[in-house]
């Protein structure tokens, strides 16, 4: 299928916008977040408030979604993209929004540090203690410590795998999932195929994320380190379910699917889809894209049933 005309229209919009190799760290990080401007109406949820909790580092700021519903919900700690270096909270809102009232469960959005302020291993580390944070205290946030799934887009999803695996290997709490949406899941040496047949002309670049990598890596001789790309996992036994959804004109796409079949053949239940005429980052457009919708509809339902959402509703309702 031809990338979606609403997309390629985007697309041409920005010919000749400095790519963000071409600017200072803050213009970059300016220029990504006119690509994610405000949702107005927002989609509305029960509550939203705005928390720092403890970090490796000190402070770590968390945004907190709760449905219209009394609790206990499940729980989703989510992880932002892009590239380990750019985007935030605000960035990510509508997405969250659409989980947590799509799927009935809290979701905690954490606003990890950035590369290349801040490189690896400093997001994963962040990513790991809000994971651990949300589940002690899920009480007070009206969810289900033993229905906990990790999420995340593009190097979000990257974090969000690697967290699944650190939970598994380093004392857990353990995860009922790992929601990956267009997943970083390997350093590209040697890059798959769609690093050249989707690598220039559809938004996220080949030159882009290696750009993005050598922000984010203190050095390429860690790139091997399963936290840092998952697919090189030594095993995935033992991991939660997953979900990995990609898009046909993604950067990414070869590599997501790789982790969905690396998973799979580990015994893992794992449901991954592709959507047709789509890039990566088209979630951004849940709300004006059936593709996008399709695909959030999808993630909803894969959380109701690994949570057990749908069933906790039922029995509430027949109750």
């Amino acid at each position: 299928m031809p990338l979606h005309p609403l997309i390629q229209t985007t697309l041409a919009a920005a010919q000749g916008v400095a790519s963000y190799h071409q600017l200072s760290i803050a213009m970059a990080r300016a220029q990504a977040k006119l690509g994610y401007p405000p949702r107005q109406p927002a989609v509305p949820v029960g509550s939203v408030r705005d928390l720092v909790i403890p970090g490796p580092a000190g402070g770590l700021p968390v945004r907190v979604y709760a449905p219209v519903a009394p609790g206990p919900h499940p729980l989703v700690v989510f992880f932002h993209g892009s590239g380990f270096v750019l985007l935030d909270l605000d960035t990510h809102d509508d997405l969250c929004r659409r989980l947590c009232a799509g799927a009935d469960c809290a979701v905690v959005s954490v606003d990890y540090r950035l590369a290349p302020e801040h490189k690896f291993p400093a997001a994963p580390n962040d990513c790991l203690a809000a994971t651990r944070w949300a589940a002690e205290h899920a009480a007070s946030l009206g969810a289900d410590p033993s229905r906990v799934v990790v999420a995340g887009d593009s190097a979000g999803a990257c974090l969000a795998a690697v967290t699944a695996i650190r939970l598994r290997d380093e004392g857990g709490p353990a995860l009922r999932g790992q929601l990956l949406f267009y997943p970083v899941t390997a350093y590209p040496s040697p890059a798959p195929a769609s690093y050249a047949t989707c690598g220039t002309g559809y938004g996220l670049t080949a030159a882009g994320m290696h750009w993005f990598w050598q922000q984010y890596l203190p050095d390429l001789s860690q790139a091997g380190h399963a936290h840092v790309s998952p697919l090189l996992v030594d095993s995935a036994r033992g991991l939660p379910a997953a979900c990995v959804l990609i898009a046909q004109y993604d950067v990414l796409r070869d590599e997501g699917a790789a982790y969905a079949e690396r998973l799979r053949e580990a015994g893992i239940t794992t449901l991954s889809r592709s959507y047709d005429g789509m890039n990566h980052g088209f979630l951004k457009y849940a709300g004006q894209l059936p593709a996008a919708d399709a695909a959030v509809a999808d993630a909803c339902d894969w959380l109701r049933e690994t949570s057990g959402s749908a069933t906790a509703r039922h029995q509430a309702e027949v109750a």
